[in-house]
């Protein structure tokens, strides 16, 4: 039997809660699910992960056809590997894909696409993603499609938990990056103050970005934050084009131990870095969800309670406290203060504690 393909075009965070959809297929068919994406991350945040095949890179989408060796080359790897059923979970720009794949020997009852899935509003994404993953035709063996399907999914609630396993090559890799920095064996707390929208063009400020925070604040959290805990490194995460909104942030904070490493952890790393951190604060962004994805306490700041509901960072075992903002001109984390996300973290320090015991009372 051709094993499961999902097909997903998203952003790192995307990608994590879709993790739910993966785990959720290869219990139904007994078998790897392969994966096709766009992202040059997706191969070092799922390759090696339970449950998770081939995966399949496709960089671009716009570009006609026949001017794209990029588009050839899957279409080789895709005729290569053979038609099966197949998750559609973009429901925009999803033609391409669709043309690619029956070019490829898909037949179009192969082809499952979101929209299929009844909308249920306001349902968060991991719930969603696990409907659509109980979509089409049951697998040999699996009780026929209706209600002990959805009964079994139900029972399971836990499985609506994204979980990412840690490989041993980042863990590696961060001993090195951490002894760089004069770092080993310290405790850390994570923040990561920036996201996509910010660092678009134009004043992160304008009122469509919606997951600013203002750097005096964040810069007020981190003076807190080194009150609380002098003992702790504090490291501000993000890509290569954030490491100037930290170093803003830090010039305002002026504070010690607290390090700028926007650009310098790979995925892997960043894997490693969520699982041994103390804990994370960060607007909602894909970090926040590879934190949680590890188990790693996170504290997430939405801009509403729609996004907040939808798009929650979930951690399993471990503590995750959400807070929304909110203004009088609409959506926006200017609703909240510093004290508010201080008071947060405190919260989720207090629960760490009980998570912690708890542990530890269930090993001895």
């Amino acid at each position: 039997m051709t094993r499961p393909m999902v097909v997903r075009f998203g952003a790192l965070g995307d990608m994590v809660l879709m993790t739910v959809a993966i785990r959720l297929l290869h219990r139904r068919f007994g078998l790897p699910v392969d994966v096709l994406a766009s992202g040059a991350w997706t191969r070092p945040l799922l390759a090696g992960q339970p449950g998770v095949g081939e995966i399949y890179l496709l960089r671009s989408r716009r570009q006609p056809f026949w001017l794209d060796p990029d588009q050839w080359r899957l279409l080789r790897q895709l005729k290569k590997r053979g038609a099966g059923p197949t998750w559609l979970f973009d429901a925009l720009k999803a033609d391409k894909v669709r043309w690619l794949l029956q070019r490829a020997g898909w037949r179009p009852e192969q082809l499952l696409t979101v929209e299929e899935l009844p909308h249920i509003r306001g349902e968060p994404f991991c719930e969603r993603w696990r409907r659509f993953a109980l979509l089409g035709p049951a697998p040999a063996g699996e009780a026929a499609p209706g209600a002990s399907a959805s009964d079994s999914a139900a029972r399971d609630a836990a499985d609506a938990v994204p979980r990412l396993r840690v490989p041993a090559q980042g863990r590696a890799e961060l001993d090195g990056l951490l002894a760089r920095h004069a770092l080993a064996g310290r405790p850390l707390i994570l923040v990561q103050a920036g996201n996509k929208r910010t660092m678009r063009r134009g004043s992160p400020r304008r009122r469509s970005n919606t997951k600013y925070w203002p750097e005096d604040r964040w810069a007020a959290v981190l003076r807190t934050l080194r009150s609380q805990h002098p003992e702790h490194a504090l490291l501000l995460l993000g890509v290569t084009r954030e490491a100037a909104l930290n170093g803003e942030i830090l010039a305002l904070a002026q504070i010690a131990d607290a390090h700028n490493m926007a650009g310098e952890s790979s995925v892997t790393q960043l894997l490693a870095l969520a699982e041994r951190a103390f804990g994370l604060i960060s607007v909602d962004t894909g970090s926040a969800h590879v934190a949680a994805a590890v188990g790693c306490p996170v504290l997430v700041l939405y801009h509403s309670p729609d996004a907040q509901r939808i798009y929650a960072a979930r951690a399993g075992a471990a503590p995750a406290i959400h807070l929304t903002g909110g203004t009088d001109q609409g959506p926006s984390l200017l609703g909240l203060t510093p004290e508010q996300v201080m008071a947060g973290w405190r919260r989720l320090v207090a629960e760490r504690e009980v998570a912690m015991s708890e542990c530890k009372r269930l090993i001895l």
